[in-house]
C-alpha cells in the first residue's frame, strides 16, 4: 500500500469510527437519560481514567437501598478523603449508576466517592429521602476505611435534589443523630444549584415531596442556620430557571449573618443542568466547577485545620 494510500485509509479508518461513536450515541440517547448518555460520553472521552469502582450496589439502610463506591485507581495506601455525593432530579428521578461521570471526576482528584440511591416520589415524601441519606452516612463513617476512605474525613455534596440532601443534613444535626452518628461526622459541604429557601411552594415537584408536611418550615434548609456548622460552598448559576439563584443566596446570607462558614460561587450564564455538566470531561469547559469544589474541599478538611478555620478557595 503507498504512502498516500495509507493515510487515505487511516483517515477512512477514523471517520468510520467516529460515525460508529455518534450512531452508537445516537441509539442509546433512545432509552438512556441525560445524565446517564452524558456518563457514556464522559467515559468515552477518557473521564473513567484514573478511577474504578471498589464496590457497586452495595447494600445500606433499612429500605433496600444501593449504593456505589468510586476511588482513585493508583494510590499511595493512606487514607483518602471521603465524598458522599448525591444526584438531582427534583426528587422523582435519578440513579447513582446515571451519574457516574460525577463519581468518577471526584474520585480522580482523590476522593473515596460514595454515591447512594434514595427512595423517591410518589412512593415517598419528606422526610424518607432525608432519612436515606443519613443512613448513607452512617454506612460511610462505619464502612469506607474497607475502601480506602477516613471516617474522619467525611464530606457530603449533591446537585439540585441532591445539594438539599446535602446541605440539609449539614444543618439539622438531628438527622444524623436519629442514626447514630454524631453531627461533626461532616466536615464539609458543597451544595451544586440546590434549593434552600422554597417555602411557600410554587412547583410541582416540591408540593409532591413536601405534601402532608404539618409544619413546612421544617422542610427549609434556611431554617436550621447554626455558626458551628460544617463550612459549606454554594453554588448557583445564573440562567437557573430550575431553582432559582435566591436559594444560595439567602442562605449564605443566613449563614454569615450568625456566625457561619459559607463560601459563594455564582456562574453567570450557566444553566440548571451546565453546573452538573461542568464535572464531566465533555463540559468541563463550561465553568471550573470541579476545581472550585474540589480546592474547597481539600481546604476543608486538610489535615490539622483547626475546627473554625474558614476553608480558602482560590
Amino acid at each position: 500500500m503507498t504512502g498516500s494510500r495509507l493515510a487515505h485509509w487511516r483517515r477512512h479508518k477514523w471517520g468510520i469510527v467516529v460515525v460508529g461513536i455518534l450512531a452508537g450515541m445516537a441509539f442509546a440517547a433512545s432509552f438512556l437519560s441525560p445524565p446517564a448518555l452524558l456518563s457514556v460520553l464522559d467515559g468515552a472521552m477518557g473521564g473513567g481514567l484514573g478511577a474504578e469502582t471498589s464496590g457497586s450496589a452495595i447494600a445500606f439502610g433499612a429500605h433496600g437501598q444501593r449504593l456505589d463506591v468510586w476511588r482513585p485507581a493508583h494510590t499511595d495506601g493512606k487514607p483518602l478523603p471521603v465524598l458522599i455525593f448525591w444526584y438531582g432530579g427534583g426528587w422523582v428521578n435519578g440513579s447513582r449508576s446515571a451519574y457516574a461521570f460525577a463519581a468518577r471526576a471526584y474520585a480522580r482528584q482523590g476522593f473515596v466517592v460514595v454515591m447512594p440511591d434514595y427512595r423517591k416520589v410518589p412512593d415517598v415524601r419528606f422526610p424518607a429521602f432525608l432519612v436515606d441519606g443519613a443512613q448513607a452516612v452512617r454506612w460511610t463513617h462505619d464502612h469506607v476505611r474497607d475502601f480506602g476512605g477516613d471516617p474522619d474525613r467525611i464530606a457530603v455534596a449533591g446537585h439540585s435534589a441532591g445539594a438539599y440532601t446535602a446541605v440539609m443534613l449539614t444543618l439539622d444535626p438531628e438527622w444524623l443523630r436519629a442514626e447514630g452518628v454524631q453531627p461533626g461526622a461532616i466536615k464539609a459541604a458543597v451544595g451544586l444549584c440546590g434549593p434552600y429557601d422554597f417555602y411557600p411552594f410554587t412547583a410541582k415537584r416540591a408540593i409532591d415531596a413536601m405534601k402532608g408536611v404539618a409544619d413546612p418550615l421544617v422542610t427549609q434548609p434556611i431554617h436550621f442556620t447554626r455558626p458551628d456548622a460544617a463550612p459549606m460552598l454554594l453554588v448557583s448559576a445564573g440562567a437557573d430557571v430550575q431553582v432559582r439563584a435566591h436559594n444560595a443566596n439567602n442562605l449564605t446570607a443566613r449563614l454569615k449573618s450568625v456566625g457561619g462558614r459559607v463560601t459563594h460561587i455564582d456562574y453567570p450564564g450557566l444553566s440548571h443542568e451546565n453546573v452538573a455538566m461542568a464535572l464531566s470531561v465533555p463540559f468541563r469547559w463550561k465553568a471550573p466547577v470541579l476545581s472550585d469544589s474540589v480546592d474547597f474541599l481539600r481546604s476543608a478538611m486538610r489535615p490539622g485545620r483547626r475546627e473554625h478555620d474558614e476553608p480558602g478557595l482560590r
